[in-house]
């Protein structure tokens, strides 16, 4: 039985030796969502005694941090179709913007309000089975 030769075409990479590299850079630069820091981040801002005076720019930084991861896993799952999710997507984007008021009560209330809505987010991901539960 005789065929009939048919050419084969070369392989192409699906992506070219730049794209490879941002991918690379991108996965090097990875950090996992870790859903006990942010537990531990939340109790320290909504314990019944204020953070430190001197912890407040940092804890706002992580919070931030773990809002902006959150938006992140609300909106790549799609989660966000929720109306519960996205209320709290709206409101995580809009602290996610303040920055830290200067004065003390004014930055307790923010660390509080990034504090809560970062709580809430989570727990409403972790309900819509968008999250494992953090222990």
């Amino acid at each position: 039985m005789t065929g009939t030769a048919h050419p084969v075409r070369g392989w192409v990479p699906p992506l070219s030796g730049t794209e490879l590299v941002t991918v690379l850079d991108r996965l090097r630069g990875w950090c996992p969502f870790d859903g006990g820091a942010l537990l531990d981040d939340v109790a320290a801002v909504l314990d019944d005694v204020p953070p430190p005076e001197e912890d407040s720019a940092q804890l706002a930084e992580r919070l931030s941090g773990h809002l902006a991861r959150l938006v992140t896993i609300a909106v790549a799952s799609e989660a966000e179709r929720d109306p519960t999710v996205e209320q709290l997507v709206v409101r995580a984007r809009t602290l996610h913007a303040d920055p830290l008021p200067c004065g003390r009560q004014e930055a307790v209330a923010h660390l509080r309000r990034l504090g809560w809505t970062a709580n809430e987010l989570h727990d409403r991901l972790t309900v819509i089975r968008c999250l494992r539960e953090a222990a």
